[in-house]
């Protein structure tokens, strides 16, 4: 059975939330790196926010699309993942756009993974961190980059211009049959 463009290959409990999802190859990526927050990076259930619909506006388009992961340490989103299928490379500047316009300041660490691999980045920079699984801050070391930097708020302009890459990457960019985005 197929949906958009995904294969299902049944249903799966989601490790978050303990809802039934579509099991299709992505969310199955999906489903390990929210094992490996949650086993190996002593996160709380509670801390990852999993699929959260980002509103994105440009001009007269609007749409919503999901965000990943967002990882949120008392009120803070100290960091967001970003997972896409193929080379990460593709995945990094419209990641990047998303911690600038899914809260009002600028999230401090940015993951891009196709479930291969994974890229931490600066959310400040943009710039590369470290590559790797093993790489994604656990649960005191984001505690640590928080308490080194609060986050900056983000300013109009540079909100404005974040989202249009936001939407040219994830809307104007997605597949015809991509059924996660709603174009509004």
């Amino acid at each position: 059975m197929a949906a958009g463009h995904h294969l299902i290959l049944g249903t799966l409990t989601d490790l978050v939330t303990g809802r039934r999802l579509d099991d299709t190859l992505d969310e199955r990526y999906r489903q390990r790196l929210a094992r490996l927050l949650l086993e190996e990076k002593g996160y709380r259930r509670n801390e990852l926010l999993p699929r959260q619909p980002l509103l994105v506006s440009v001009d007269a388009c609007r749409a919503k699309i999901p965000l990943d992961f967002q990882i949120r340490l008392g009120a803070v989103v100290g960091m967001i993942i970003k997972y896409g299928p193929g080379s990460i490379v593709t995945r990094r500047r419209p990641a990047l756009a998303m911690s600038r316009i899914c809260v009002p300041y600028q999230v401090p660490v940015v993951v891009v993974t196709n479930g291969e691999t994974a890229e931490v980045m600066a959310g400040a920079t943009g710039k590369g961190i470290r590559r790797g699984f093993e790489a994604i801050p656990t649960r005191h070391e984001l505690e640590k980059i928080l308490a080194a930097a609060p986050p900056a708020p983000i300013d109009a302009k540079r909100f404005e211009m974040e989202s249009r890459i936001v939407y040219a990457f994830e809307v104007d960019g997605a597949c015809p049959c991509d059924d996660t985005i709603c174009r509004l």
